[in-house]
């Protein structure tokens, strides 16, 4: 057994001496490769958290309706140029000092994600970009979340959306999650502890009898 030991440790020796490059690869490589695992695996743990405090979704809403008619304007936060999609997110969570990701693409790593059928007022509500940056029209759908809304109804109402958009509005309008939108729906964001609250308090009533 000693024999057998020292004669596969000799072996080894003198195959890093012939193959220096070989030896010395593997481990470098496997370091490697557990480095970049463990760098994505961290950057998907990353979550983005949003604190709504005080603010109310339907005060957020109410001031994002008074903004309705401006222009969209690519790349742009400032109501008097104009809007983009995310811009505009941006401009309404800070008129409540509530910090936002800039770029609608951040957004999906921030609240909690909800199904469509159970969307509220005030959940943010995310869609692919349509591949020409908020300058080309017409375009198709870029596969990559690239355009933001926030809702303003439930299902029971029919389900619409406040944004920024360059379509034929050409600014800050209020649409309805038609066809065309739902062909290029990602998910909804819930950002409002309120939005989680349980809505039927008859049956809680009911249930501690």
């Amino acid at each position: 057994m000693r024999f057998y030991t020292g004669c596969c440790s000799l072996m080894l020796i003198l195959f890093s001496i012939v193959n220096p490059d070989k030896t010395v690869a593997a481990p470098i490589l496997a370091a490697k490769v557990k480095a970049v695992n463990k760098s994505r695996k961290h950057k998907a743990a990353d979550s983005i958290s949003i604190l709504t405090g005080d603010t109310l979704p339907e005060d957020l809403i109410s001031f994002a309706r008074t903004l309705t008619g401006i222009n969209y304007r690519y790349g742009s936060t400032n109501p008097l140029r104009g809007f983009d999609c995310s811009g505009f997110v941006n401009y309404v969570f800070n008129h409540f000092d509530i910090a936002v990701p800039r770029s609608s693409g951040d957004f999906l790593s921030a609240g909690h994600v909800v199904d469509l059928k159970d969307a509220k007022p005030g959940d943010l509500i995310l869609f692919t970009g349509t591949g020409g940056g908020g300058r080309k029209r017409h375009k198709r759908h870029s596969g990559a979340v690239g355009h933001i809304g926030i809702m303003i109804s439930s299902i029971d109402e029919g389900f619409k959306f406040i944004h920024s958009t360059s379509g034929a509005a050409n600014g800050v309008t209020e649409t309805e999650l038609n066809d065309y939108y739902m062909g290029r729906f990602v998910k909804i964001i819930r950002v409002f502890s309120q939005n989680d609250e349980a809505a039927t308090p008859a049956a809680a009533d009911l249930s501690s009898l």
